[in-house]
């Protein structure tokens, strides 16, 4: 099965759509959100994809502060908002996403050798590793920034990279990152 897997799109409704596109085309059958996803309107546009049975999961990131309207958005469309931390599991796999923004609670989930995927975001640069534990091994993906891309006169690195999403196949456990 295809996961669908997008992050900080801080409102950037253009790009959310390209992503809903390359979902639809990749037949995409559940899509994670790790957050910053900051306004209920960009959620409603996954509406076009849960009512073709797609499911949708996402989380709060830590500039999500319209919180009963992010919820009342995924409820429209059906999806399930997890709260700052959800755990699901597809395909038999656990799943953990969590925005990112605390790196010790990350690394401590990471470690904690209870999921197979860790997702998160937050950082806004890409990230495919596998972490190798006594009990088993943890994917642990970001996909990026889905926001469009932006050039920063004083951070360093670019606050808003290059674009991209992530197509991760539940079967093969291939990860590509899709260019928004």
């Amino acid at each position: 099965m295809k996961i669908g897997i997008i992050s900080d799109s801080h409102d950037d409704v253009n790009n959310v759509n390209k992503a809903i596109n390359i979902f639809q085309e990749e037949k995409v059958k559940a899509i994670i959100h790790a957050g910053d996803i900051i306004s209920p309107p960009i959620i409603k546009e996954f509406k076009k994809l849960t009512d073709e049975g797609v499911e949708f999961f996402g989380i709060f990131g830590n500039n999500d502060g319209e919180k009963k309207g992010l919820e009342n958005a995924f409820s429209y469309i059906n999806g399930e908002l997890l709260g700052d931390e959800g755990k699901i599991e597809i395909d038999g796999l656990k799943i953990c996403i969590y925005h990112g923004q605390d790196t010790h609670k990350k690394e401590k989930i990471i470690n904690s050798q209870k999921f197979d995927i860790f997702i998160y975001g937050h950082s806004h640069t890409k990230d495919s590793v596998v972490v190798k534990n006594k009990k088993r091994e943890t994917i642990v993906l970001n996909p990026g920034s889905s926001h469009s891309q932006a050039l920063t006169n004083f951070s360093q690195p670019q606050y808003f990279p290059a674009p991209s999403i992530i197509i991760f196949d539940t079967t093969t456990k291939e990860v590509v990152f899709m260019d928004l």
